[in-house]
């Protein structure tokens, strides 16, 4: 059995050092919050130089399907740079969670394979449609598909509602869940038409919108059937959930940065308020879960690059702590920037709602460690 490699890699590196240099120059903080107020889905010119220009967009996806052929280590470290930034791109919801569906489907079906080129290449932007909230890892062990709400018709056309789907908002194609005659399958929606409605939601986190999507008779082509639907979406969320640990890593990292920076050049009595014990000792646990943090994001991201028998004990593990230290952090933020920390104009209030928001996303810490207990078989938690 092979031990999982924790190390960046020098190619990982020079991709941080490439979207870290993009993210600073494209996406400071004040663009960020000015795109938050703008009310739109996301901001398309950053996505279109990360995503397109980049190939980002393509990471998980093999070159022969129009991807980058990379691995999940390599997405992971985009995902920490997009939480180190609160960047409002998709990169999630359709980078990770639609092309991971897609994979899962059969590739040698053309409309399949044009859609996930598409999506690899940037040039269209997806969303799974399920609630953020779906829990990624089932707690008897193993993933699993949620239930569908939305029904399929004979006449090829589908009809429900999904509530706080996130990309929905800004996505050309919608991945919908449904189930009918044929039992339980994948459909392809394109939100352009009239018979699709997605309304935006009031969210916590308005770098990452959610909104409830309504069909009504919407064509649809169906993309996987009962026997690869269910495992194509369970696999989306498990690595999803996965590479949103990095995410989590990312924002903890920034918080934590910034904190120090903050607290060496504030003074208080003639003094660094950065020097002071208490202050230091805050700042050292919160290293000293960062470290923590980042050991298990990355396990789960290499677990989920080598498709590792582990990957579900990875990826609940990571979940389970990544989704605490990210909050920590924020919170840490917040409280040791003093009175600026409260206020619009400082970016705090950003990673403390995304880190809030990422906490139920694909499942809550405690749902996390309910799945862990199965797996490794002990005890659930009851508190």
């Amino acid at each position: 059995m092979s031990t999982a490699d924790l190390l960046y890699s020098e190619a990982e590196d020079d991709l941080r050092a490439a979207v870290r240099s993009l993210l600073t120059d494209r996406c400071p903080p004040a663009t960020v919050m000015s795109e938050a107020e703008s009310g739109r889905a996301h901001d398309t010119a950053l996505w279109r130089a990360l995503g397109t220009e980049m190939g980002t967009a393509g990471l998980l996806v093999p070159d022969k399907l129009g991807g980058q052929g990379a691995t999940a280590r390599e997405a992971a470290v985009v995902m920490e740079e997009l939480g180190r930034a609160v960047a409002p791109v998709p990169y999630l919801t359709s980078a990770v969670l639609a092309a991971a569906a897609l994979l899962g489907c059969d590739t040698g079906q053309d409309a399949v394979a044009r859609l996930l080129g598409a999506v690899a290449e940037g040039r269209t932007v997806g969303a799974l449609a399920v609630p953020l909230s779906t829990v990624a890892v089932a707690p008897g062990g193993g993933s699993g598909a949620p239930a569908a709400t939305v029904r399929a018709d004979g006449d090829g056309t589908l009809s429900g509602q999904v509530s706080a789907v996130a990309g929905a908002a800004g996505a050309d194609v919608l991945l919908v869940p449904a189930t009918g005659a044929d039992g339980y399958g994948l459909y392809a929606v394109e939100t352009a038409e009239t018979s699709v409605t997605v309304e935006p939601l009031t969210s916590l986190d308005l770098t990452r919108p959610l909104a409830a999507v309504t069909l009504t008779g919407a064509p649809a082509r169906r993309l996987a059937g009962p026997d690869r639907a269910g495992p194509a979406i369970g696999r989306a969320l498990l690595t999803g959930a996965g590479l949103l640990a990095s995410e989590q890593l990312g924002v903890a990292e920034w918080c934590l940065t910034e904190t120090v920076r903050h607290t060496k050049e504030r003074h208080q009595f003639g003094r660094p308020i950065g020097s002071f014990q208490a202050l230091k000792h805050r700042m050292a646990a919160l290293w000293l879960e960062l470290v923590s943090a980042r050991a298990t994001a990355r396990y789960a991201a290499d677990a989920l690059a080598t498709d590792s028998p582990d990957t579900p004990v990875a990826v609940a593990v990571a979940q389970a702590h990544c989704a605490a230290v990210a909050v920590h952090a924020a919170e840490e933020c917040v409280q040791l920037h003093g009175g600026i920390g409260m206020t619009w104009e400082h970016p705090a209030h950003l990673y403390l709602k995304r880190a809030k928001s990422d906490e139920i996303a694909l499942g809550t810490p405690g749902r996390h460690r309910q799945a862990l207990a199965g797996l490794v078989d002990l005890p659930a938690p009851t508190g």
